[in-house]
């Protein structure tokens, strides 16, 4: 994409918010990403709600037999928590650059630790 400012979406909380628009800025994204990191961001917000509800009401609940049951809140969590971290993966922003390794995304800014 042109090194035009890549703006949040507007539904993200305010701290996934600003983390959206640091990556954007820090790296050249292709539509493709700015995709993928949407995605990663919107995961984090769900793991982030359902971690929050489980705060709240616990990660179990009786059914009407009297037997304990998770909450579905548990899956939500570990499903979103799980999208987020492979979605990071994806995007390479979670290793720094090895000798030899292609980058997935080309920093725009000043050279990174690790030699990025």
């Amino acid at each position: 994409m042109s090194k035009e400012t890549i703006k949040a979406p507007k539904h993200l909380k305010p701290a996934t918010r600003r983390w959206f628009e640091e990556i954007a800025a820090e790296f050249e994204l292709e539509a493709h990403h700015v995709k993928l990191l949407t995605l990663a961001a919107e995961s984090w917000d769900r793991c982030q709600g359902a971690r929050e509800l489980l705060d709240k009401s616990g990660v179990s609940y009786t059914d009407r037999f009297g037997c304990p049951r998770s909450r579905p809140e548990v899956a939500v969590e570990r499903d979103s928590r799980l999208a987020f971290a492979r979605l990071v993966r994806e995007l390479g922003l979670d290793v720094a650059p090895e000798p030899g390794r292609v980058p997935r995304l080309s920093p725009t800014g000043p050279a990174k630790k690790g030699g990025a």
